[in-house]
């Protein structure tokens, strides 16, 4: 199932022929909750929800997407979080030798057609959006053992994890949580649509020019062995955001004026608009610089 949020914080279902039915009316004192807590009750309780969703959506002919404007499909999550360094994207690195290690990002997400804000700070080099697979957790998680991680996964959304490169990593906040660095949907696809989330093409274009395209079989640390490090850590909760990381083959810089397409198999795609005052950046000749590919040149990535 495809859930995603349009319009005026309404809720809705994307059907088969591209129409969505809108289910908003569907989910307990939805006004008195806010857009946040919806999805919260929405994800958390998605079991007792889906056969009244499943029953609408049948007999609904619902509206053509196209005449809807979407929304971030988690609004703000209570922790969205990236991970880093986690793919096995150079012959030197190692699946075994990647450990799990996360960074915060901007929790107000940007939604499909938004505007990233790249704004002038020295001594950033460049803004390089990375085009992720992002899950979204389901229900509470805490020191959640590997073997049952999954149990704790709703679902997935493509994701762009925007960074300003150059300054000190002392503080994650400015290379990787300002505000609108966190674009990401069109919408959550449900695991249930998914038989393995790292068996999936990922794919970003800059103008129109394809940048990343790479399998999330290139990751190292798998979704559940994140799901179980992070909950040893802190409390995971229902519409928390994690993006998985991003193989570094094809990342480049973008510009004010740039326009940002994610696409990922099986979950959709969205766009998105760089705006700023932040100096241009020389991108031509991105094609020829693109980091070669581990896996077409022989190198095996650890099971993990």
């Amino acid at each position: 199932m495809k859930i995603l949020r349009f319009d005026d914080d309404r809720v809705g279902i994307l059907k088969a022929d591209d129409r969505v039915v809108d289910v908003s009316d569907l989910i307990s004192h939805r006004r008195e909750r806010g857009p946040q807590r919806v999805m919260e009750e929405l994800i958390g309780n998605f079991v007792s929800y889906r056969p009244q969703i499943e029953r609408l959506v049948t007999r609904s002919a619902g509206t053509p997407l196209a005449g809807v404007k979407l929304s971030a499909p988690v609004p703000r999550p209570s922790n969205c979080l990236g991970a880093f360094l986690n793919y096995v994207d150079t012959p030197e690195r190692k699946a075994e030798h990647l450990p799990n290690e996360f960074f915060h990002k901007a929790p107000d997400l940007l939604g499909p057609e938004g505007t990233i804000d790249l704004q002038d700070i020295a001594p950033v080099k460049e803004f390089t959006p990375e085009a992720e697979l992002a899950f979204v957790i389901g229900k509470h998680a805490k020191h959640v053992a590997e073997a049952d991680a999954m149990d704790h996964v709703f679902g997935y959304v493509p994701f762009f994890d925007v960074s300003a490169r150059g300054l000190i990593r002392r503080a994650m906040l400015l290379p990787k949580g300002q505000d609108t660095f966190s674009p990401c949907g069109p919408w959550i696809t449900t695991k249930d649509e998914i038989a393995d989330p790292h068996r999936l093409q990922v794919r970003s274009w800059v103008n129109g020019k394809l940048r990343q395209d790479y399998s999330t079989a290139h990751m190292a640390n798998r979704i559940p062995s994140q799901v179980s490090w992070l909950s040893r850590f802190i409390q995971l909760h229902p519409g928390d955001v994690i993006a998985t990381g991003t193989h570094h083959s094809g990342l480049g810089p973008i510009n004010p004026g740039d326009v940002l397409e994610i696409e990922i198999e099986r979950l959709g795609r969205a766009r998105f608009f760089a705006k700023g005052n932040s100096p241009r950046k020389d991108t031509r000749g991105m094609a020829e610089k693109k980091k070669p590919d581990p896996l077409k040149r022989g190198f095996t990535i650890t099971p993990v």
